[in-house]
């Protein structure tokens, strides 16, 4: 059904309509997205096609500058903190407006934040409130009134937010889907605040507060958003909408750029970057990207709960010869886990390839030359480049360790309920910042983080983990996070493989981007230089 659906969808951007098949209009920014998204419910959605979706339909307290990454005002128009760095008071602006018109209130951030945070939503991004006072203990069910959280509306307008600890890049989560606010009567119109999956958020439905709204949707074609007329910045935005697309196939994708009916590619045929670089250098983008490429491994399976066994794997992964022989992009070897350019922090490396090491750590946990290995499956969701990859790796252990790999491809959503189940052996996986600090990174692991899905449950990872979100002084904050990171990678739940550079292809008619190493994309700041008759 789904190639059937892109089938149509190549058909109908090659003819240049959009998802309604009317002709788009020409100042429309159309956006691939990579792969259908899971819904556009922040407080349930993981992945960043989902992260670039929702930021076009919701907003924040904060947003961030993409030029500098430092927060600047959205819904909040001010903010206070206190002498002890734990009292955030915010006052929201008075003109902030949902997309049916109603205000936007303190009382509604409160709702959103009580909502992702009840044990009953089982939102796997609760953990990102968990900075906030209380936040934890509501989430697990420890305490039950909301009250004792600390997020207070004081009045229509003013959020007071009380943290645990000092926690200097608090003001740069709210561009994170957990912390954007969703509207409480919409939501309730088709069901209870915590059941998942319901229809509020399709087109006709839908209520956000972003500088975009939501007018279409038609699952594996596309997603239309026109400008918000109720959006406080209503006057920034240049664009007459967005049309993002759920194309998955990369030669399909770069097919339809060059015919013009994208402006922006979620990536790019890796044989096809020499030829960009040659021919069409104007319109490839090889950007600084804060994120790691690595293999999640399930240590519920058998043998994969042996760590000799894991080691064995990594050791036998020959990152150079992957980053420079088939990526081909900027990208780096990963011999640890949090990627270099995080605010100062430098990584602990013990990591290395060392085949003979692999095979003796084979040997050790009764493998020897991989007898006694049965066939297991390394999964990863559909993409030429990462099928390429795994063959690569496949090949590897094959050679070094004897061991035989089966390659698993499965649509987005259908992968990432085989990561939440724990239904895999190894699973392709890639962490891109949310904010510049290595405890973005390192807190995925924690065993009761949503994003864990690896059955790893280290006491003192964890312990390490809460120490980090606790400790004030810098220099020994980044001490203990190098102690957790080199934990993580001793345990080896994950096998980190390479640190990204973003690449894609931007239409050379397209304003108003700014790169940055979180691929941040403030929709409100992007127009298209058009030919005036074009425009019209």
């Amino acid at each position: 059904m789904k190639k059937f659906a892109v089938l149509i969808l190549a058909t109908m951007l090659v003819v240049g309509c959009g998802g309604g098949g009317e002709p788009s209009s020409a100042n429309i920014l159309r956006v691939n997205l990579g792969t259908e998204v899971q819904d556009l419910d922040p407080h349930l959605v993981t992945g960043v096609p989902e992260h670039r979706a929702c930021t076009a339909f919701f907003e924040g307290l904060t947003d961030l500058d993409p030029g500098t990454l430092k927060p600047i005002p959205a819904v909040a128009q001010s903010w206070t903190v206190s002498e002890d760095q734990r009292v955030y008071t915010f006052q929201l602006r008075t003109d902030a407006r949902w997309t049916n018109g109603d205000p936007v209130t303190a009382q509604d951030f409160e709702y959103s934040w009580r909502r992702i945070l009840s044990p009953g939503l089982a939102a796997e991004y609760a953990y990102m409130l968990y900075c906030i006072k209380n936040a934890k203990a509501f989430n697990e069910g420890a305490i039950a009134d909301f009250a004792e959280v600390g997020v207070k509306a004081t009045g229509p307008h003013e959020l007071v937010v009380t943290l645990d600890s000092p926690t200097p890049y608090f003001l740069e989560l709210h561009t994170h889907q957990a912390y954007l606010p969703v509207h409480q009567a919409t939501v309730e119109a088709f069901g209870a605040m915590t059941d998942r999956g319901t229809p509020w958020t399709r087109a006709g439905n839908h209520v956000g507060n972003g500088a975009y709204s939501l007018v279409e949707w038609r699952p594996n074609e596309v997603i239309r958003a026109v400008p918000n007329e109720h959006y406080w910045n209503r006057t920034a935005i240049k664009l007459d909408g967005i049309e993002f697309y759920p194309i998955d196939n990369l030669q399909t994708e770069e097919r339809s750029f060059r015919a013009g009916d994208l402006h922006v590619t979620e990536d790019i045929p890796l044989d096809k970057i020499p030829v960009y670089q040659k021919e069409n250098p104007e319109v490839l983008r090889l950007d600084p990207y804060l994120g790691v490429y690595y293999y999640r491994v399930n240590l519920t399976h058998k043998p994969f709960d042996d760590v000799r066994v894991r080691r064995a794997l990594s050791m036998a992964l020959d990152r150079e010869r992957l980053t420079q022989d088939v990526m081909k992009a900027g990208e780096r070897p990963a011999y640890h886990y949090v990627p270099p350019g995080c605010g100062g922090y430098e990584s602990p490396v013990p990591l290395r390839y060392d085949p003979e090491g692999a095979k003796a750590l084979l040997a050790e946990a009764g493998y020897p030359n991989g007898e006694g290995i049965p066939p297991f499956e390394l999964l990863y969701n559909t993409s030429e480049n990462h099928k390429r990859i795994a063959e690569t790796v496949q090949r590897m252990w094959k050679e070094t360790l004897g061991v035989d790999v089966q390659l698993l491809n499965q649509d987005w959503k259908v992968y990432l309920a085989s990561m939440d189940n724990l239904d895999y052996d190894l699973a392709r996986s890639a962490w891109i910042g949310d904010y510049v600090d290595p405890l973005n990174f390192l807190e995925c692991f924690l065993s009761y983080s949503g994003n864990n899905r690896t059955g790893y449950n280290s006491p003192a990872y964890d312990a390490l983990v809460k120490a980090g979100y606790a400790e004030t002084d810098e220099t020994k904050r980044q001490e203990i996070m190098r102690e957790a990171e080199e934990r993580l990678l001793t345990d080896q739940p994950v096998i980190p493989v390479y640190f990204y550079t973003r690449k894609f292809l931007m239409a050379t008619e397209v304003k108003g981007y700014k790169p940055n190493v979180l691929g941040y994309m403030r929709w409100e700041d992007f127009w298209l230089d058009l030919p005036e008759a074009a425009a019209k």
